[in-house]
């Protein structure tokens, strides 16, 4: 979707676009405050870079509150307890000798695969 890193703050450009994101999924009304969504607004219209470290620590904040309303259940089930799962499942493998299932731990379409035969997307 979107992310910020640490230590660096938005660009105007990306508010524009998860604004544009939020609304397509019809989460920007109700997921914000009106006072966010003004923060967004008037940072988008007045402020070319965003400099100051107080408004790119809001905004970040805003962004992050955005992307979490707008990941869909089976997104939530999967961090939630398909990539548990997956962590349990590849230390297993990795017990009895198969040392490529390492990887299967942080694997998020092997999390999903666990998430979806549980039931869990349903």
């Amino acid at each position: 979707m979107f992310r910020v890193e640490l230590g660096s703050s938005p660009s105007v450009g990306m508010l524009v676009e998860v604004k544009r994101l939020a609304l397509r999924r019809r989460v920007w009304f109700r997921s914000l405050s009106r006072v966010e969504r003004g923060v967004i607004d008037l940072t988008v219209k007045c402020v070319d870079i965003i400099k100051s470290g107080k408004l790119a620590k809001v905004v970040t904040a805003i962004i992050e509150k955005l992307q979490s309303a707008m990941e869909g259940t089976l997104e939530k089930m999967v961090k939630a307890v398909g990539l548990p799962l997956a962590r349990k499942v590849s230390d297993i493998a990795v017990n009895w000798g198969n040392r490529l299932a390492e990887v299967w731990a942080d694997d998020l379409k092997f999390a999903r695969y666990l998430a979806v035969n549980l039931g869990v997307g349903k």
